[in-house]
């Protein structure tokens, strides 16, 4: 689960507190706490940055959600990081061997 997922999850555990169970309340703060410890950040010039800003703003989604679909999709493409899903014999793909 990403950090972004997770902190989704916390918020709708939040607007339902009533029906969360103890034992999930606590898994579920120390999991933040593990995040919080870890949290870590990038500079970015300022021209990335409002890029970047512009083009999760219009795509609807979260800043460094989009930093880090950026990111993994580069390290894929670069083969530092395997491709997520295997082809099969039925798979389409483009151009040629």
């Amino acid at each position: 689960m990403s950090r972004y997922q997770f902190v989704r999850e916390l918020e709708s555990t939040a607007d339902h507190i009533a029906d969360a169970s103890h034992a999930d309340l606590l898994v579920m703060l120390r999991r933040a706490a593990l995040l919080l410890r870890n949290v870590g950040g990038i500079s970015l010039d300022a021209r990335t940055d409002d890029a970047l800003t512009s083009l999760a703003a219009e795509i609807g989604t979260a800043k460094p959600e989009l930093v880090e679909t950026i990111v993994g999709e580069w390290l894929v493409t670069n083969s530092y990081m395997p491709v997520p899903h295997a082809l099969d014999e039925e798979s389409d793909v483009e151009g040629s061997a």
